[in-house]
């Protein structure tokens, strides 16, 4: 499994770009940096989109992906979002007054768009890759994620505060080689962090402590608000947090 780092921040200015992962050229987990990393012929290979919730840095990039695609190829870039996610993207997005409607677009028969709902609690696939939501802890229905090829699994968080199912997940998890974390604001601005469903260096270290399945497996750090990045990785390294911060463009062999 290979995994590219499209975007990982939480937040957008010059040399930061809101959280967008590509595994294998094919799945895009997010979405808040495909047009804006990849080139068309790149995006042409993108078949799905795994969003974890519908806040507006993850999902920024679907309407002008879609435009892009329109009457390039000849099949559907499929959305998957949980049950709420997808309610919001129909309604809220391509509802044919902030977007076209994607969904009927050039037909309602052969869409260039497609959004497929599940079920925050139930596992799915998707092609070859083997996906185990978890809700996690966010104003809005917000999943982690465990994405399997059968031979290597990864862990995405999501956007979340301190939470307990998606540890046990990542437990439970074979063959788990790395682990996407949120880390989002300073330690200053923890009571923002608490009401806004975020963690900060101090929360990511207690919830670090749930994980039991260390051996192999890397610790991935994201989302970080661009106007606090030097001070986010002086407090992680300050209280020895384990972890590697992503940067743009970094790629992992899992």
């Amino acid at each position: 499994m290979k995994l590219r780092v499209l975007g990982c921040h939480g937040g957008e200015l010059p040399k930061h770009r809101t959280t967008c992962f590509l595994i294998d050229g094919v799945l895009a987990l997010d979405a808040g940096a495909l047009t804006s990393a990849l080139s068309l012929k790149e995006l042409l290979k993108v078949e799905n989109i795994l969003v974890s919730h519908s806040h507006l840095d993850h999902v920024k990039d679907l309407p002008l992906l879609v435009d892009l695609l329109v009457g390039r190829r000849d099949h559907p870039v499929v959305v998957h979002a949980s049950t709420a996610c997808a309610r919001t993207l129909r309604e809220s997005l391509f509802n044919n007054e902030l977007w076209p409607d994607f969904t009927r677009i050039p037909t309602r028969a052969n869409p260039i768009l497609r959004i497929q709902a599940f079920e925050p609690t139930e596992p799915f696939s998707i092609g070859r890759y083997r996906v185990t939501p978890v809700p996690v802890s966010h104003p809005v229905e917000s999943c982690g994620f465990v994405v399997s090829d059968g031979k290597a699994s990864v862990g995405m968080s999501g956007d979340t505060g301190p939470t307990e199912q998606l540890w046990a997940t990542f437990n439970a998890t074979r063959n788990l080689k790395a682990v996407l974390l949120e880390t989002s604001f300073p330690n200053m601005l923890q009571g923002l962090a608490d009401i806004s469903g975020h963690l900060t260096p101090n929360t990511l270290k207690v919830e670090l402590g749930k994980l039991r399945r260390r051996k192999g497996c890397e610790v991935l750090l994201y989302h970080l608000k661009p106007a606090f990045v030097a001070q986010l990785k002086h407090e992680l390294c300050e209280l020895q947090v384990p972890g590697r911060v992503l940067e743009l463009g970094d790629e992992f062999d899992l």
